[in-house]
């Protein structure tokens, strides 16, 4: 397809939300760069529209390395003997939290492996004792497949939004990355946050060992059709204590190019620009920002365990404070264009 098509192309899905699978394909195999910057250009206008030029900050709060699971490009998969692993205690992360309503978050991310400790009543406990404490502020949760009831008894607590990345929607590139786990439980996990009422992220890794154009087609139009409230998109980094240590990882401009993808078949969507991204190029957040992202997540943990959260090589930001966190991506924010916002940051059809 020569240039002019691909620019129509472009202008469709920026009209319409949607393009074939077809079409999204001819997309990704022929952009050139002066197409690339107009997918961007497009992207960012659909930012503005809907969020204006607010960059919101959430509090990552990364409380357990322990993990049950063995995914074969993840760090802290339970097979790496190498990992150093900790679990915060519940004083430990509401000391967290209280450094970061200090600072002026409002939102807190915990994160973590899936580790049997954190039982459904420990999680519940520490999550109302957030809410509790903070009237305002918004909760997210990263731990993990769950039953229907523990997802409910979280949400029946406080929490208010949950993120399980799907990963890939390619069932064989599932299935063979994570070894005795299902393809079809991780999607009924997303269908029943959504069904509970959280506001639910889903996502995908970019440049995983055989990915092909085709399997990032499978997983946006997987996201059309799932209309989630948040969309986290990162580059395959390689672990060096994984399986996949030697092979070769994603890329700034192609998690870029998906970011804007995103952004217009989902123009209300809350995109995150990742660490990962940051770790890769040392603009990779603000490259990310201006292809249509809106989100960015600094570090609350404590400073010496940071390095231990080690999901990939190369991690950023692991010896700063959490002031310097915040101080640092918002000078990059407003250096970028935007402006930081340390609200809720709700989906804008679940804003209070």
């Amino acid at each position: 397809m020569n240039k002019e098509g691909i620019k129509a192309l472009i202008d469709e899905l920026d009209t319409h939300h949607i393009l074939s699978g077809e079409n999204l394909l001819s997309l990704l195999e022929n952009l050139d760069e002066e197409n690339k910057q107009y997918l961007h250009t497009k992207a960012n206008r659909n930012r503005l529209q809907h969020y204006d030029d607010r960059v919101y900050m959430r509090g990552l709060i990364e409380f357990t390395n322990y993990c049950k699971r063995d995914c074969i490009y993840c760090g802290i998969r339970k097979s790496n003997k190498e990992a150093d692993r900790y679990r915060l205690s519940k004083d430990e992360i509401l000391h967290c939290c209280d450094v970061g309503y200090q600072l002026g978050y409002r939102t807190y991310v915990l994160q973590g492996g899936e580790d049997p400790y954190y039982t459904d009543d420990r999680v519940v406990d520490i999550v109302r004792s957030i809410k509790e404490k903070y009237k305002d502020v918004a909760v997210t949760l990263s731990i993990g497949e769950k039953s229907y009831a523990t997802y409910k008894k979280y949400y029946d607590a406080g929490a208010d939004r949950y993120l399980l990345r799907h990963e890939t929607h390619s069932r064989t590139l599932y299935e063979r990355l994570h070894p005795h786990m299902s393809y079809d439980n991780r999607i009924r996990c997303l269908e029943d946050l959504k069904a509970i009422g959280f506001q639910v992220g889903a996502g995908f890794m970019v440049g995983l060992p055989s990915q092909t154009n085709g399997d990032y087609v499978k997983d946006l139009l997987f996201l059309k059709q799932l209309e989630p409230h948040m969309v986290g998109i990162g580059p395959f980094i390689p672990q060096s204590d994984t399986p996949l240590a030697h092979e070769k990882g994603g890329t700034v401009e192609k998690t870029c190019i998906l970011l804007s993808l995103v952004r217009l078949l989902l123009p209300e969507v809350l995109l995150p620009a990742t660490t990962a991204l940051g770790s890769l190029h040392s603009k990779g957040r603000e490259m990310g920002l201006k292809s249509g992202a809106n989100v960015v997540m600094p570090n609350l943990s404590p400073t010496n365990v940071r390095e231990k959260y080690a999901l990939y090589d190369g991690k950023i930001c692991t010896g700063d404070e959490a002031a310097h966190c915040r101080k640092c991506i918002e000078n990059r924010i407003e250096k970028s264009g935007y402006h930081v916002d340390m609200s809720r940051g709700d989906h804008v059809t679940r804003a209070m």
